[in-house]
């Protein structure tokens, strides 16, 4: 049964949806779910269910995401340090990713689109991924970035990697690709080629800073920190962020 707690918080949760300025929402999201081992140690329970939390938040925050008309999300999942952690505890995290890619996928209610060094992972991970990623390839909406073994500056490295094999392919040689490079021609080759870049970046847990989060594309975007644990991020927490971005004037480097 609901308190009236509960109530003034549902009441005030509909009244900041609704007062947000729709004409100046972002288009792409991209979120650092961080605190899931914090979170689950302040529990008293093992790593394993605080990533398991954390993966329990996801559809939910995607959820919100759609509500508000937003048209690209990157979940940053797992990073290429992350491969460095201790098998005991990678090995479930791991699963728990495949796992929660499995249900988003099965919902073939949002595009999949996996991003990161995914020859890093392990081979069912790679499969897992790769199939998602078929399985939603028609699904039209919300695009949703599962960024897993992923770095920015790793990202980079490949996209110029990319540019270079690309080119000389084409038989440019390094001198006329040296006169010509401009930073669309290395944006072109990014794991996120062809989207916007992200306007809103949110990092939970009270961390402030990027760790390497789409490094090249957040050039310009506009960063919330918050303070809550990602299993404890909240709708009205997104809400609140959304009402951050939307006040911001943003002038873009300039």
């Amino acid at each position: 049964m609901r308190g009236p707690s509960d109530l003034v918080y549902g009441a005030y949760e509909r009244q900041l949806a609704r007062s947000l300025p729709t004409e100046n929402l972002p288009r792409h999201v991209g979120v650092m779910l961080d605190g899931n081992r914090r979170w689950a140690k302040a529990r008293g329970t093992d790593t394993a269910s605080g990533h398991k939390a954390g993966a329990d938040n996801i559809a939910p925050f995607l959820g919100w995401c759609e509500e508000m008309g937003i048209e690209v999300v990157t979940l940053w999942l797992l990073s290429t340090d992350n491969l460095n952690r201790p098998t005991e505890e990678l090995e479930p995290l791991v699963g728990i990713i495949e796992g929660v890619v499995c249900e988003l996928a099965g919902r073939e209610q949002w595009k999949i689109n996996p991003v990161g060094a995914l020859a890093m992972l392990p081979e069912r991970t790679q499969e897992v991924l790769r199939e998602a990623s078929e399985q939603t390839a028609d699904v039209e909406g919300l695009i949703v970035n599962i960024a897993v073994g992923y770095g920015g500056r790793q990202e980079i490295a490949e996209a110029v990697r990319s540019l270079l094999r690309a080119h000389a392919a084409d038989g440019t040689s390094i001198e006329q690709l040296a006169e010509i490079l401009d930073v669309e021609h290395i944006a072109e080759h990014l794991y996120t080629k062809g989207q916007p870049d992200p306007d809103l970046v949110i990092r939970t847990s009270g961390e402030q800073r990027l760790g390497g989060f789409l490094l090249w594309q957040s050039a310009y975007s506009e960063f919330y920190f918050c303070e809550a644990y990602w299993p404890d991020f909240r709708r009205v927490d997104f809400l609140r962020a959304l009402r951050d971005y939307a006040t911001r004037d943003r002038r873009m480097g300039k």
